[in-house]
């Protein structure tokens, strides 16, 4: 079980930096994950960097010290993107 969670959002065509859009621990956290997993939201699992953004400020950007950890979800997301079923 996995005990916190987050979501992210990005528009690139704003030009500002992702935002986290909920993050939560216990049953918060699994209740943000079942919400993606019922919307085909694919999920990346990375403890140290949701550490860091559970303690952000909901739909504040992210620091600048988490762009590359954000931009390697990203790219992830893009390499594996046909594999996901996006929204339903």
């Amino acid at each position: 079980m996995q005990d916190k969670a987050a979501a992210l959002e990005y528009d690139k065509k704003s030009g500002s930096a992702p935002k986290v859009t909920a993050s939560g621990k216990g049953t918060i956290a699994q209740s943000i994950i079942a919400k993606a997993k019922e919307f085909d939201v694919p999920i990346f699992a990375n403890e140290a960097l949701v550490n860091s953004l559970v303690d952000l400020e909901i739909d504040k950007e992210i620091p600048s010290e988490l762009y590359q950890a954000i931009a390697d979800v990203f790219i992830w997301l893009m390499k594996n993107e046909k594999s996901f079923k996006l929204g339903k």
